[in-house]
């Protein structure tokens, strides 16, 4: 897990400010180590720092009457919904504290349009959105809180935010002995335990070494010894450092909830208040169990009885179902043939009701008079137009007549005009 989370906060820290995958000219490309399924939660972590950093606490609850989110509201599933409401309202605010215009989301708007107008304010900050948008819908997630850290961090930049080194306060030293080993704690006396049973765990055992170490070790004490001996350090100094020391060479025990051994007393105080419990209960289990084995047995034993009396009256049950399902196939095949039937007569009624239309019009148009009204006044009105042609055939006549006449007239005149006389030829 550590190597996954190097890579993340190593990604980017240009300008102060982190980066997570994705920023920048080129994405960091997070390997899916054994670590990669709490990769969310130390991003969330982060967010919520800068969140802090942002006055999300006191200026976002007031403008969107929401509660403010927990450390790890977006990396774990607790109400699609209303997570999915809080992403996107958080993220318009992130949007607008980054310098945007961004319209606050409704409860009842369309999340498609609103995941798409997210991630192009996104890509607009120059961030990469490689995955799909189906993605955020769920309100929780890894996209999730990517989302947000990268809005957030573009938020920090437009407020001109800088990280900086850490300031780490000077620590005034107390008066100690001259080794500094004076006062012993119980966490010290656990670290010196433990680091022991380590290096004796790592280390090979050599008969020859320890044989040699061991006699090295008598060689040693036995010099201290003879050097103890020959000490020339006063008594009443002695005496005196002894007691300005005394003090500082008390064990303290300091009551921590993460001691071991307090865990240590719990798990045994648990312990027995479970095994007290089991006893008390086992019986009462045991009494259940037995009851509910012997009702099951009766009510075996009851269903035998019932089969066994009811033998004859299910076999007639069965006949009468194979009968009623013979009958229903009969009356299936039955209403399929009257259907049939009902839709030839339908269309027989109706070729009758066409005759019928028919028969109609031709007797009304048969005892009708008026055809023979119209027929005569019709006769009537050829014979007066036939004598009004044929006076109009004699005057034409009559009138081609007379120019013919005129025609010949005008020619025997004009033939007589036309004729020379001779001249006198008896004068000469």
């Amino acid at each position: 897990m550590t190597a996954d989370l190097a890579v993340v906060t190593t990604s980017g820290l240009e300008d102060g400010v982190p980066r997570s995958r994705g920023e920048g000219t080129g994405e960091v490309v997070v390997e899916r180590g054994p670590g990669a399924a709490y990769h969310m939660f130390v991003v969330m972590e982060d967010l919520v720092e800068k969140l802090k950093l942002l006055r999300y606490e006191e200026e976002f609850p007031r403008k969107s009457n929401l509660k403010a989110a927990s450390r790890h509201y977006f990396a774990l599933p607790t109400n699609p919904g209303e997570q999915f409401y809080m992403f996107c309202t958080l993220a318009a605010w992130l949007i607008n504290k980054a310098g945007r215009p961004f319209e606050q989301p409704q409860e009842y708007d369309d999340p498609n349009a609103t995941i798409s107008n997210m991630l192009s304010e996104l890509r607009s900050f120059g961030r990469t959105a490689d995955f799909p948008p189906s993605k955020l819908k769920s309100g929780y997630g890894e996209h999730v809180c990517y989302v947000l850290d990268c809005l957030a961090e573009e938020a920090l930049k437009y407020i001109g935010f800088t990280w900086k080194r850490p300031i780490y306060p000077v620590e005034e030293l107390e008066e100690t002995v001259a080794e500094d080993d004076a006062e012993l704690t119980l966490n010290k006396v656990d670290e010196e335990f433990v680091e022991e049973e380590t290096d004796n765990e790592e280390n090979f055992i050599d008969l020859n070494v320890l044989k040699a170490q061991t006699y090295h070790l008598d060689m040693n004490e036995t010099a201290k010894q003879e050097d103890i001996l020959e000490s020339t350090t006063d008594a009443a100094e002695w005496s005196l450092e002894v007691e300005r020391v005394l003090p500082q060479l008390k064990v303290t025990i300091r009551t921590d909830n993460k001691d071991w051994r307090i865990h240590v007393d719990q798990m045994h105080q648990h312990k027995s208040g479970i095994e007290s419990a089991l006893k008390e209960t086992k019986g009462f289990l045991d009494k259940l169990h037995n009851e509910i084995t012997r009702t099951l047995e009766k009510i075996g034993s009851r269903e035998k009885y019932i089969n066994n009396q009811l033998e004859n009256l299910v076999q007639e049950y069965r006949a009468a179902q194979a009968q009623l399902s013979e009958a229903k196939e009969r009356y299936q095949q039955g209403n399929g043939g009257v259907t049939e039937r009902t839709r030839l007569l339908s269309e027989v009624m109706e070729e009758l009701e066409k005759v019928k239309q028919e028969m109609e019009e031709k007797g009304s148009s048969m005892t009708d008079g008026a055809p023979l009204v119209k027929i005569k006044q019709s006769l009537t009105k050829l014979k007066q137009e036939t004598v009004e042609m044929d006076i109009r055939i004699g005057i034409v006549e009559h009138t081609l007549l007379q120019s013919k006449l005129k025609e010949k007239s005008n020619l025997t005149r004009n033939m007589h005009a036309t004729v020379i006389p001779e001249p006198a030829t008896g004068f000469y």
